[in-house]
């Protein structure tokens, strides 16, 4: 039996709405970061192409589309081409299992967890990738940086969903929804939820944790050799990243589209999705980027620990529950 039911029904008619809105969503995102942290500063952000701004952000995509594709003699031609198209191919992969509302989802899965954790290691590959096919030694350091940072990360990303799939009895998305209909399960698993915050910004390279990127170190990182569409690319996959982890946020803790029915179920999914963007928006603004060793042993040393506890407190307390 195949993971996913691909017998055809109306929800795959989402597939292109769903990858196209996604890309268009990520370039307003642009914008509103830069306006979000310009009123968090005290200062006006982007606010002369357009009306509030607005076409800032198109300014800036039809800048990059126009830039020369250039690519480095010394490198691999081959991989340096693919890597952007990984990093972002992964991302948009993953959306096929967001479920926006009770019946508003391209494909439903008893393995859509699973299929999440999946595609966000796969984006590991294409940055490591871009990193060593630039032949850069900047660009090398932030590859094996972003490897070894998003790699670890994902430990504690899958342990910390763990509790939620015990309270739930399943890894598909919409049971997990479903299973909160009595109380959210932000509140039983805040520690999940703690670790689960600060894993989707390291696996999304967000400041503070953009240590792969870092621009006082490594010039741009893994992405220092790209130009034009393939920058633009790698771009969106950041954003699209945020995106993504926000609304598996919302629909593992935050009860994802419920809510009371005086809105749509798509409109709480929207309204709580976009909290969850704002927070991490203001968290750039917010706190300090850590140096590297410390952001794992952040990792290792309090991570790792705090998530198998609280995999073993909730596995007892159901356990408990059961008899």
């Amino acid at each position: 039996m195949l993971p996913f039911d691909w017998t055809w029904n109306w929800s795959y008619a989402l597939i292109v709405p769903v990858a196209v809105g996604a890309l268009v969503f990520a370039l307003f995102l642009v914008w509103w970061e830069r306006r979000l942290l310009g009123w968090w500063q005290d200062r006006l952000g982007p606010n002369r192409v357009g009306p509030l701004g607005l076409l800032q952000a198109v300014d800036d995509l039809i800048k990059l589309l126009s830039n020369d594709d250039w690519l480095p003699p010394f490198g691999d031609r081959a991989f340096f081409i693919m890597a952007p198209a990984i990093v972002a191919g992964s991302m948009l992969m993953a959306y096929v299992i967001v479920p926006f509302g009770p019946d508003l989802h391209v494909a439903d899965s008893n393995i859509a967890l699973l299929f999440f954790l999946a595609m966000s290691s796969l984006a590991v590959y294409g940055v490591l990738l871009a990193g060593l096919s630039s032949n850069n030694k900047y660009a090398m350091l932030g590859g094996l940086r972003a490897a070894a940072q998003m790699v670890t990360y994902e430990v504690f990303m899958g342990l910390s969903v763990m509790g939620v799939v015990i309270h739930a009895g399943s890894f598909s998305l919409v049971d997990i929804v479903e299973s909160q209909r009595g109380l959210w399960f932000a509140f039983p698993q805040a520690v999940g939820l703690f670790i689960f915050l600060i894993a989707g910004l390291a696996e999304s390279h967000r400041l503070p944790f953009d240590l792969p990127e870092a621009e006082h170190e490594l010039t741009a990182g893994f992405h220092t050799e790209y130009s034009g569409m393939k920058f633009a690319f790698i771009m969106a996959a950041e954003y699209l990243a945020m995106v993504l982890t926000s609304a598996l946020v919302v629909t593992l803790f935050f009860g994802g589209w419920l809510g009371p029915d005086f809105l749509p179920p798509v409109v709480w999914f929207g309204l709580k999705t976009a909290v969850v963007i704002n927070l991490f928006v203001l968290l750039r603004a917010s706190i300090p980027r850590p140096r590297y060793d410390q952001l794992m042993s952040l990792g290792w040393k309090i991570l790792l620990p705090l998530s198998l506890v609280n995999l073993l407190a909730t596995g007892a307390i159901a356990l408990a529950l059961s008899d």
